[in-house]
Formats: C-alpha cells, sequence, structure tokens
C-alpha cells in the first residue's frame, strides 16, 4: 500500500469552511502575510495556512465568500473536488506558484480534519513513529551584509546550525568567520528563483567560493549557465534543488540525478503529489530535509510533523517561529524538536 492509499480512502465531512489573515513582521525585512484556512464538521475542525508570498492575493480573500466545499467526502474525493474550484475567486493571484500553495492550505486543512475526525494522527495512518527534528536557523546577512545576527543567534546556542543566502555582496571577511563557525550546513544560491526579493544571479566567483570555504555545507538551487555548470559538476553530490521541486515529474527533469532535496510540501499543491514524491526519493535513496516559508500559524506545525516522520535527522529548514523575528531573544528553543506525545491530525 502506497503513502497516499493510506490516507485516501479516510472519510470527510465538511460542514463549513473558515478563514483568518495573519501578519507578521520578520527578520528578512518584510511584513509577511498568511492566510488560514478552517474546515469544521462532526465537531472537529482541520486547518491548513496559505503562504502564498504576495499581500494581494490574501488581502483579496478578506471578503471573498467561501468556497462551496460542504459534504461528505474521502480524502481523495475532496481533492478531486478542489479540481473544481476557483481558488482565486476575486482576482489573478500574483504569481502562478499561488495556485500550489493555496491548493496545499485547503489539502492539508481536509487531511488534518478527515484525521482528527477518525480520532488518530498523521504518523498512526501511514504507520511511521515521530521522531525528534533537528532543525537550522535560515537568516540573510542584511545589506550590507554583516554576521551579526548569526553571531548573536550562536551566542544564545553556540550548537545552532544554519542555512544561509550567499550573495555576491558577500565579502571575503564574511566568508571567513562564517566558515569558522562551523554551523552551516546549507547554502541557497537562490539561483533557481526568478522576479523575487531574493533572486541572485549565476555568479561563478561566488559559486567557487562557496563550495570551497565550506566543504561540508549542501548547496541549494545553482543557476546552471556555461560559467557556472563546470564548477556544479565536480559537486553534484553536495548539491541540493528547492523552488523548482513541485512533484516527481520535477525530479526527474532535474539536469542530473539528486543527492538531496529540500522539500517544501506548499510547493507540490497536494497530499497525493507529496507522497509520491516522499516514496519516489526513498526508493533512489535521496536524502531529504524540510524547509519552510515564514509560516505564521499551523503551517509551521505541519511542516515539523512530516519532517519528523519522514526526514527527521536531514538539516530541517522547519526552526520554531521565534527564529523568524526581526530581533534575537533569549531561550530560543534548541535543536533537535520534541514532538508531542499523542499529537491529532497534523499536528506536531
Amino acid at each position: 500500500m502506497t503513502l497516499y492509499e493510506r490516507v485516501a480512502d479516510l472519510p470527510l465531512r465538511i460542514d463549513e469552511e473558515g478563514r483568518v489573515r495573519r501578519e507578521r513582521d520578520v527578520s528578512s525585512g518584510f511584513t509577511r502575510a498568511t492566510t488560514v484556512f478552517a474546515l469544521s464538521g462532526g465537531g472537529e475542525t482541520g486547518r491548513g495556512e496559505d503562504v502564498t508570498y504576495d499581500a494581494e492575493d490574501h488581502d483579496a480573500l478578506v471578503d471573498a465568500p467561501g468556497f462551496d466545499l460542504a459534504g461528505e467526502y474521502t480524502v481523495d474525493s475532496f481533492s478531486a473536488r478542489l479540481d473544481e474550484v476557483d481558488l482565486f475567486p476575486t482576482k489573478e493571484p500574483e504569481r502562478e506558484t499561488a495556485e500550489h500553495y493555496r491548493r496545499w492550505a485547503l489539502e492539508s486543512a481536509g487531511l488534518d480534519l478527515a484525521l482528527r475526525q477518525a480520532g488518530t494522527n498523521l504518523g498512526e495512518a501511514v504507520d511511521r513513529e515521530y521522531d525528534p527534528v533537528r532543525f537550522v536557523a535560515s537568516t540573510r546577512l542584511g545589506e550590507p551584509p554583516s554576521t551579526d545576527r548569526v553571531d548573536a543567534l550562536l551566542a544564545g546556542n553556540p550548537d545552532l546550525e544554519f542555512k544561509l543566502d550567499p550573495t555576491s555582496e558577500w565579502t571575503d571577511e564574511i566568508v571567513s568567520a562564517l566558515a569558522a563557525t562551523d554551523a552551516v550546513r546549507i547554502l541557497d544560491l537562490k539561483g533557481q528563483y526568478h522576479g523575487t526579493q531574493v533572486d541572485q544571479d549565476p555568479d561563478p566567483d561566488l559559486y567557487e567560493r562557496v563550495f570551497e570555504n565550506f566543504p561540508d555545507a549542501v548547496v541549494e538551487d545553482p543557476a546552471l549557465t556555461a560559467e557556472t555548470e563546470p564548477i556544479v559538476a565536480e559537486r553534484e553530490d553536495r548539491v541540493s534543488w528547492d523552488a523548482i521541486i513541485t512533484g516527481v515529474e520535477s525530479v526527474e527533469e532535474l539536469p542530473f540525478e539528486p543527492r538531496w532535496l529540500n522539500v517544501k510540501p506548499s510547493r507540490f499543491g497536494t497530499v497525493e503529489s507529496l507522497f509520491e514524491t516522499l516514496e519516489y526519493c526513498e526508493s533512489r535513496g535521496t536524502s531529504l530535509y524540510g524547509g519552510g516559508q515564514f509560516e505564521l500559524d499551523v503551517g509551521r506545525a505541519h511542516v515539523q510533523a512530516l519532517a519528523s516522520l519522514f526526514y527527521p535527522d536531514g538539516p530541517n529548514d522547519v526552526a520554531p517561529g521565534a527564529y523568524n523575528d526581526p530581533e534575537v531573544v533569549e531561550g530560543l528553543p534548541r535543536s533537535p524538536l520534541s514532538p508531542q506525545a499523542d499529537p491529532r491530525g497534523l499536528a506536531f
């Protein structure tokens, strides 16, 4: 039985759908907005978080009519029902990726509700144990770049590990200081991002410095050009992919067999696509780790739960939300994160 088959036939009753807009300033210098969908039925409520990055897409939902989702389903037939629903009824999304993000919010809310109505959790449903989750802290170094935030986080937690986003503005001093911490586990080159605030043009000098100075780090999302491809080709076993991973087909289309992948559930859109990809990668020995997207609510627990069940020992970018606050505070949770004794639904 496949992972998806283990949940596909779970009964699901939906009486009503509600939504709440969330907003919070985060450490990367922007105000994060998300929408939490709540599906209620049978005395239970399942929730999922829409992590679409453009606030305009969330604003458009505030006064939009609720989706017509009431009815009796299975997890699988609810997914089929969503194929028929216009998830952006008042405006087109700002970016194509938003379609998957919103779809995942509703699919995860439906799965959460079905599991709760069955009195169980995802681990029990797929016959896997919840394990403590290793996490890394993701942060940018600002403009001009500085190690101040990394230094402050390490001062409070010397064992903390990091996912960082190198830019062409990183100086030799910055690179040396970061390398000396021996705490950098992932370096995201952002070469597969286009039209965002965090785009980083392919820079062969930067790529060479990253690979050379952080020999044990995973290097994520390079852009392959005539100048960068030879640099990457020599270190394919250290390369990971993130922004373009949306299902099995996207993995098969990669330029070489991946050793590493970053799993962001919302990029897959559907539970079925996510679970198919997890099994596909497991069968090929691909190392996985979870990714976060500045979730402000239940989405954070969902990515932590999935990491706990499928890749607990990876360098998971699923740190508790306090790590995204603009100011570093004392007493931040430490890795690994322990699961609840008896979670319900998609909780961790």
